[in-house]
C-alpha cells in the first residue's frame, strides 16, 4: 500500500472509531469493548472483574464508568502524590478521576480523547469531582493519541485502557508516549492483544473493530514496537480471564466472534487482555543509563 492509500485507510479507521465513541458518549451504544447489543450491560460488574475496587467505583462522578475497561492501569501504575499523569483515550474520565485522587493536589492528570462528544461528557464530570474531593487537578484535552497535545518530557506516568489497539498507527503512538515521558517515566497500559492471528473473516468485521479486537496485534509485536521505540524494563502479562468473562456473560460481540472461529477453538486461544508495564530509561553519551527512583 502506498503512502496516500495508507493515510486514507488510517483516517477511515480513525473515523470509524471516532463515530463509535461518539455514539457511546451520547448513549446510543453501551460500550466500545463490547457490542452495542451486548448481553453484558453492567459497567460496574465489568470494572470489578478487571480489578477495580468497589470503593473507588462508588465515588466516581456519575457516568464516568462507561464499561470500556479491559484491565486496571491505575492499579498497575501504583500512582503517588505529586506525579503528573497522562491518560490516553480518556473517555468519560473513568481512570482520570481515580488517578487524580491518588496524585492529590500537588499532582496533575491530563486525559486526551479524540471525540468531542466524549470530551464534553468528561468535562461535565469535573465539577462533581471537585465538589466531592476538593481537588482541582484534572483536565481533558482534544487530540489523537498519535499526536498528543502534551509537551516533551512532561509526564511521570502514562495510562491507557483498551484504546491503543484501536489506533491504525501503533508505532507512532508509542513514539509519542516515549516523547512525553520524563526520563525514568513509567507506562501502565491495559489493552487487548493476540496470542495468534485472528482469522481474516473476523478481522474484517466492523463490529469487531469497534469491539477493540480487530485492531489488536500479537503480544510479540507489541514487545518489538516497545523495544524499537527505546523502552526498557518491559513486562507484558497476558490475562485470558477478561475474554472468558465476556463470553460467560453472553456478550453479543464475543459470542458472535466465538461462533465464527474454527471448530474446537475458543476466543481466549486468540485474544487476551494484556498488562503492559515499561520504563523510559534514556541513554546519555551512548554509554550510561539514567535511572530515576519511580517505583
Amino acid at each position: 500500500m502506498n503512502a496516500p492509500d495508507k493515510n486514507k485507510s488510517n483516517e477511515q479507521v480513525r473515523e470509524t472509531v471516532r463515530t463509535g465513541y461518539a455514539a457511546i458518549a451520547t448513549g446510543q451504544h453501551s460500550s466500545c469493548c463490547s457490542s452495542p447489543r451486548s448481553g453484558h450491560a453492567d459497567p460496574t460488574r465489568l470494572a470489578k472483574a478487571v480489578g477495580y475496587d468497589e470503593q473507588s467505583l462508588a465515588t466516581l462522578p456519575e457516568g464516568a464508568n462507561m464499561g470500556q475497561s479491559c484491565g486496571n492501569p491505575v492499579a498497575i501504575a501504583a500512582l503517588r502524590e505529586s506525579q503528573n499523569v497522562l491518560d490516553l483515550g480518556s473517555g468519560g474520565g473513568f481512570d482520570v478521576f481515580q488517578a487524580g485522587e491518588k496524585v492529590k493536589a500537588s499532582g496533575r492528570v491530563i486525559g486526551v480523547d479524540m471525540t468531542p462528544e466524549m470530551l464534553a461528557k468528561a468535562r461535565k464530570n469535573i465539577e462533581q469531582y471537585r465538589q466531592r474531593t476538593g481537588l482541582d487537578n484534572v483536565e481533558f484535552r482534544l487530540g489523537e493519541i498519535e499526536y498528543l497535545p502534551v509537551p516533551d518530557s512532561s509526564v511521570d506516568v502514562v495510562l491507557s485502557n483498551c484504546v491503543i489497539n484501536l489506533s491504525p498507527d501503533k508505532p507512532q503512538v508509542w513514539r509519542e508516549v516515549f516523547r512525553v515521558l520524563k526520563p525514568g517515566g513509567k507506562v501502565s497500559v491495559s489493552d487487548l492483544a493476540l496470542l495468534k492471528p485472528l482469522p481474516d473473516n473476523i478481522r474484517e468485521m466492523t463490529a469487531v473493530l469497534l469491539g477493540c479486537v480487530a485492531g489488536a496485534v500479537l503480544v510479540d509485536e507489541t514487545r518489538a514496537m516497545l523495544e524499537k521505540t527505546g523502552f526498557t524494563s518491559i513486562v507484558l502479562t497476558p490475562k485470558p480471564d477478561y475474554v472468558r468473562n465476556m463470553q460467560d456473560w453472553n456478550d453479543h460481540l464475543y459470542k458472535q466472534i466465538a461462533e465464527t472461529l474454527p471448530k474446537g477453538e475458543e476466543l481466549a486461544d486468540y485474544v487476551v487482555s494484556l498488562s503492559i508495564e515499561v520504563r523510559n530509561y534514556r541513554v546519555i553519551n551512548n554509554s550510561c543509563l539514567v535511572q530515576f527512583p519511580y517505583p
